[in-house]
């Protein structure tokens, strides 16, 4: 667990614990029954009446309860922290049992608030204990009070205070263990996640410069130096544009910024795929990676409803076209380099089309096998 998640939980026991004096005095307020646990003390009760004792521990009880809500917001809880006021905890349910045991008394109510604390904040082990010890105290309590050679009336309730501290203990064991299975799919899912970015994205992109600049060297050594400068320009231009959607997809994954949401979903694009060509393994490859790039720019950077990709065979060549009714090309923007690169090492031919429409509209030309 976290720490904000921890302190999120620990905030809304500090809350419940607030409850639990207001409502007990409410209870014994309306309470007919008086209380007779105790010898050792004179005490007083019944409808519309409370002892003055009772009335001062639940007071002490809000007064506790306050000062936890004001730690806790002011700071995570530590382990010694939860210690103590887990201890605090099932001191004044001792304390309130003293003063209000009865027939209808409202301690059982402090005791399991003390076991449910346990359980959500510690689990299995700790709840144990917090049960053991209050189950001991409650019925040392209830034998130390009672009539000699007489048994007391209220001697199954530790009984009934054991087997609620075990179940709810082991519910909340259950609860920890499904949330840290839950925590290790979702890394699970993350980690594949980042890894098909990586793989589909950002490696496929790098080989792609690892291409272009193949291809401007053989430029070089041909001596057509102004086209791989050409070619070096646009190589640059992909390389500082993959540059800025790597670093924002790291910031991204450390939680510094979020990226800003695009106008259109990109998930409501609607895409229609029409393919038919023949090829040899390495460049249908190479084919379906254009047509997937493709669909990724459409994604990112075109704002489309609707997008069309087309594939087709037609005498020595191999036609693909890609049509959006998005943004289109700005005037200042480049070729999509990595689609150019592939189509480049291919021998073919890329042009952006200028077309009444909007959107964008590229034009892709191989030569066939």
């Amino acid at each position: 667990m976290n720490q904000r998640h921890s302190q999120d939980l620990d905030l809304n026991i500090a809350r419940a614990r607030l409850i639990l004096a207001p409502a007990t005095l409410l209870s014994i307020y309306i309470d007919v029954a008086k209380p007779d646990l105790t010898p050792w003390f004179r005490l007083t009760g019944g409808a519309l009446e409370i002892d003055r004792y009772a009335f001062a521990v639940l007071m002490l009880h809000l007064v506790y309860s306050a000062a936890v809500h004001v730690l806790t917001n002011l700071r995570p809880a530590d382990a010694r922290f939860v210690t103590i006021t887990a201890m605090f905890d099932v001191a004044f349910a001792i304390v309130v049992a003293i003063f209000t045991e009865g027939p209808t008394s409202p301690s059982y109510a402090f005791f399991a608030f003390a076991i449910i604390a346990a359980g959500c904040r510690e689990g299995f082990r700790a709840t144990l204990v917090i049960t053991a010890c209050s189950t001991l105290a409650y019925l040392a309590l209830i034998l130390l009070s009672a009539a000699p050679g007489r048994p007391h009336g209220y001697v199954m309730r530790p009984v009934y205070l054991a087997i609620t501290g075990y179940l709810i203990g082991f519910l909340g064991q259950q609860r920890i263990n499904f949330e840290a299975r839950v925590r290790e799919l979702e890394t699970a899912a993350e980690r594949r996640s980042i890894a098909r970015s990586l793989h589909d994205g950002y490696i496929q992109a790098l080989a792609a410069v690892n291409l272009r600049l193949s291809g401007c060297r053989q430029l070089l050594q041909r001596g057509q130096t102004s086209t791989a400068l050409g070619q070096l320009a646009e190589l640059q231009t992909g390389v500082a544009r993959e540059y800025d959607e790597v670093r924002s997809y790291v910031r991204f994954l450390a939680d510094h910024e979020v990226p800003p949401a695009p106008s259109r979903d990109p998930a409501r694009t609607l895409f229609e795929f029409q393919t038919s060509f023949r090829a040899r393994g390495e460049k249908a490859e190479q084919i379906l990676l254009i047509l997937l790039e493709g669909l990724r720019n459409t994604v990112r950077h075109a704002q489309a409803r609707a997008a069309v990709i087309r594939t087709t065979e037609g005498g020595d060549a191999i036609h693909i076209t890609m049509d959006d009714d998005g943004v289109g090309f700005s005037k200042t923007e480049t070729r999509p380099w990595s689609i150019a690169s592939r189509v480049a090492e291919l021998g073919g031919e890329m042009r952006i089309v200028e077309a009444t429409s909007p959107g964008a509209h590229l034009a892709i030309q191989l030569p066939a096998e």
